[in-house]
Formats: structure tokens, sequence, C-alpha cells
């Protein structure tokens, strides 16, 4: 079987505990790290699936990779590989397949929680977790409009538009169901002033500070249930 690609963009950005879920599911997984200097890909026929993390930069940035992810996608989607992208990896899923990207009207950071849809397709996706209320880790300023023929699995009170199903086989999830303990540290030395800074301004949208360190080791584990559940489904199209 072929592998699985996880591109990481970011130092931040790491892939957390995708590539672990994966391989506890019999996956061969290889890391692709655009964060290095690694080229992206030309055919995603050497793939199974394709799974693009975060990072703090934009898809309309000017950065030299972005353009071929946004084909690799497309290469991907015409041979019917599945993609899943997290938050910054969604978005460009999203733009590759006929959605858009747009500045979000506040920055969504932290512990935030997630709305599962009760539908059919939620419910096969979620599986227990479907029609429920999950807590789930945030940290973005943009947010995507899926491709017309996508359908919507999760919301969120301040970005409605946080978790889709495209052609029975790409995921787009907004938040960050791949952090550990260590990524949320990671994330609060680079980035913490961001969140106290909104936090100050009276965003709604993000958390207190002094709640984003509390409890990590069972809070990352839940959502790593979760995120396990979602990527059981998502490997099925992996062939």
């Amino acid at each position: 079987m072929k592998p699985i690609a996880v591109f990481q963009h970011t130092t931040v950005g790491a892939p957390g505990a995708v590539i672990p879920i994966l391989q506890a599911l019999g996956r061969e997984v290889r890391l692709v790290r655009i964060v290095d200097g690694e080229a992206v890909p030309r055919e995603a026929t050497a793939f199974s699936g394709l799974v693009f993390m975060g990072g703090y930069m934009g898809v309309h940035d000017d950065f030299p990779w972005i353009p071929g992810e946004l084909a690799l996608i497309r290469d991907a989607d015409a041979h019917e590989i599945p993609v899943a992208g997290h938050c910054l990896g969604s978005q460009l899923l999203a733009l590759a397949l006929g959605g858009s990207v747009t500045n979000h009207v506040r920055p969504e950071i932290g512990w935030q929680p997630l709305e599962t849809c009760d539908t059919p397709i939620a419910r096969d996706w979620w599986g227990p977790h479907a029609g429920g209320a999950l807590e789930t880790f945030q940290w973005h300023g943009d947010t995507f409009t899926p491709p017309p023929a996508a359908r919507q699995i999760a919301r969120s009170r301040h970005c409605d538009n946080q978790a889709f199903v495209l052609h029975d086989r790409h995921l787009l999830l907004q938040s960050h169901l791949e952090m550990t303990p260590a990524l949320v540290e990671l994330s609060l030395q680079h980035n913490g002033h961001q969140l106290e800074h909104q936090f100050a301004l009276g965003n709604p949208a993000v958390c207190d500070p002094a709640d984003v360190r509390r409890n990590l080791d069972q809070r990352t584990e839940r959502m790593h249930a979760i995120l396990a559940q979602l990527l059981s489904r998502w490997v099925r199209g992996c062939r």
C-alpha cells in the first residue's frame, strides 16, 4: 500500500497526534517537511492519501510552495485520492477545490466548543461523537467557504465553517484536534501574546489565558480519540 503524505509547514504546526494515529491504523506515513525547504511532490499518485497541517501563513501569501500544494490537492482530487486538512490545511483544500478563504471577523484561539451535526453523513464520520458538543483547540484568524459540494459535519458559535466532508473522501477541519501538551506549550511560547492581546480586547472567541494549560493531558487525549474516529473513517478511502 502506498504511504500517506503528511505536510508540515511550520515548527509549531507539527503533526502532533496525526502520525501516531495513522500508524496505529496500520498506515505507512511519509512526513514532507515544507518547514525545512523540502519540495512539494509533483504527483499525488505516489500516495494513498494527503494530510496538510496548519501554519501561521495564509493561503494567499507569497510562499513558493503554496501553488505546488494547491496543484497537488487538485491532482489528488482528480485521481480520487483522499485529502485531509487541519486549519491552514483545510483552507488550502477549500481554495484548491472551488471554495474561498478570507479573514474571519475575529481570531478564534484556545479551547472552544465544537458543535457536531446530527445528520447521516456526520454520524458516519463522527460516530458516537455526532450530535454533541466537543472541546477542541483553535488558533486561526482566517476562515474558509467550502467548495459547493461539501457537506457540513460541525460548526462553532464563533466560526460556522468548522468541519466539512467533500466527495465522501476529503476532510476539512478548521480546529486543531492533533494538539499534544507539548504543542500547546510551543504555541504559547511562539504566539501566546496573540491570545493575551485578544483576551484583553474582550474577544469572545478566545479562552482565558489562565485556562489554556489546565488538564492538558486529559483534554488532548479526548481530542485524540475524536481525531482517531475521523481518521479511521478517512483512511477507508486511502488505497
